[in-house]
C-alpha cells in the first residue's frame, strides 16, 4: 500500500543538517527502501510503501534525537542506520551512534557506526584480551586505537604500543633497502595513519619521540614485559602460532591488549598456519578473552566494498 507521510523535525537546523546533501540522501533511500522524499522546512514529506514510510519515520526521528546532542550526522550514518534497523529492528540508534570513544582532532566524535562495532568496542572495555577478527573496512584497528588513545588521555595507563608483522611470513627486512627504521616503516604506514588522524600530528610525534606511543614491528616485542600499557597487534592473521604466543606472553600488569585481523587475507606461505586462526580454538573459552568476528555487515567504507566481500565470500 503506497502512502503519504509527513514528519515534522523539531527545527529547520535539524532537518538541513540532517539532509544536507538532499540529492545523497535521497539516492541512499532510493537504492535501499523505493521511497521518495520532499523537504520544505522543517517538514518532511515520505511518499512510498506503508512500511517504508514508517521505517523511514523511524530512522529520522532516532538520528533528529542522536544530532539533539551535538553528533554531527552524514550521509553514510543513514546508510549504516538502515543497514542496523533492518538487521535488528529493536536495537535503538542511539545506543550505538552516541557512544563516543573519543573527540580526534578536528573535533571529530569516533563512535561506533555498526552493532558489530558497538559489541567489540564493550569488549575492549570488559576484558583484557580482545580479539577482533573481520573483514577490511570493519574498523578492527581503527577502533581499538581509539580506545587505546581514549585509554591514554584518561590515564588509564602509561603508553600505547602498537604492532604487526613486518613482512608477510617472518618479517625478513634484509632484502629491503635502507636502514632498519626504512625498512619496516612502509609496514607501520597504516598505523600512523591512523593515529594521525586521532590527535594532532605535533602531538602524536611528541608522544612517540618521548616514547610514550611505541610503533614497532612485532619482533621487537620479543624479551619484554609490557606494563600499564594499551597494546595493539594488528594485521595478526599474518603471524605464526609461535610469533603470536610470544606477543600474548608480553602482557605485563594493568595492561590491555587488542588483536586485529582478517583470517580471509592470509598471507603466509601454504605450508604455514595463521597464528590467529590456531588462536580462535586454543584460547576460547578462556575467561578474561574475547573473541570479536565481524562481517561485511560492519564495513564501514563505501557500499561496494560490503557488495564486493559479499561477493568473494560466495566464491571461496
Amino acid at each position: 500500500m503506497v502512502e503519504t507521510k509527513r514528519i515534522e523535525i523539531s527545527s529547520i537546523e535539524a532537518a538541513r543538517q540532517l539532509f544536507v546533501n538532499q540529492n545523497e540522501i535521497a539516492n541512499i533511500m532510493k537504492r535501499r527502501l523505493d521511497i521518495q522524499i520532499d523537504i520544505r522546512g522543517n517538514q518532511i514529506i515520505l511518499k512510498g510503501d506503508t512500511r517504508d514510510t514508517e521505517f523511514v519515520e523511524r530512522l529520522i526521528k532516532e538520528f533528529s534525537e542522536i544530532m539533539s546532542s551535538g553528533l554531527s550526522i552524514g550521509p553514510q550514518d543513514i546508510e549504516y542506520g538502515i543497514r542496523i534497523l533492518k538487521s535488528n529492528p529493536r536495537i535503538s540508534l542511539a545506543d550505538i551512534y552516541m557512544d563516543t570513544i573519543l573527540i580526534a582532532s578536528r573535533n571529530k566524535a569516533i563512535t561506533p557506526k555498526t552493532l558489530g562495532q558497538k559489541r567489540y568496542v564493550d569488549a575492549i572495555r570488559k576484558n583484557d584480551i580482545v580479539f577482533g577478527i573481520g573483514p577490511a573496512g570493519t574498523g578492527k584497528t581503527y577502533l581499538a586505537m581509539a580506545m587505546a588513545v581514549s585509554a591514554l588521555l584518561n590515564k588509564s595507563v602509561k603508553r600505547i604500543i602498537l604492532t604487526r608483522p613486518a613482512v608477510e611470513a617472518g618479517e625478513r627486512l634484509g632484502f629491503l633497502p635502507g636502514d632498519l627504521v626504512e625498512k619496516v616503516n612502509p609496514y607501520l604506514r597504516p598505523l600512523y595513519d591512523a593515529l594521525n588522524d586521532m590527535m594532532d600530528f605535533e602531538r602524536s610525534q611528541s608522544l612517540i619521540s618521548r616514547g610514550i606511543i611505541e610503533v614497532a614491528p612485532l619482533a621487537f616485542m620479543r624479551g619484554r614485559t609490557l606494563n600499564d600499557s594499551f597494546v595493539i597487534l594488528d594485521e595478526a592473521q599474518n603471524t605464526t602460532i609461535d610469533q603470536i604466543k610470544m606477543f600474548l606472553t608480553r602482557m605485563g600488569f594493568s595492561s590491555r591488549v587488542v588483536i586485529t585481523g582478517d583470517i580471509t587475507q592470509i598471507d603466509l606461505p601454504p605450508n604455514v598456519k595463521s597464528g590467529l586462526v590456531e588462536c580462535i580454538d586454543i584460547l576460547k573459552g578462556v575467561e578474561g578473552i574475547e573473541f570479536c568476528f565481524m562481517s561485511e555487515q560492519d564495513v564501514v567504507r563505501h557500499h561496494l566494498v560490503q557488495e564486493i566481500i559479499k561477493a568473494f565470500e560466495r566464491k571461496r
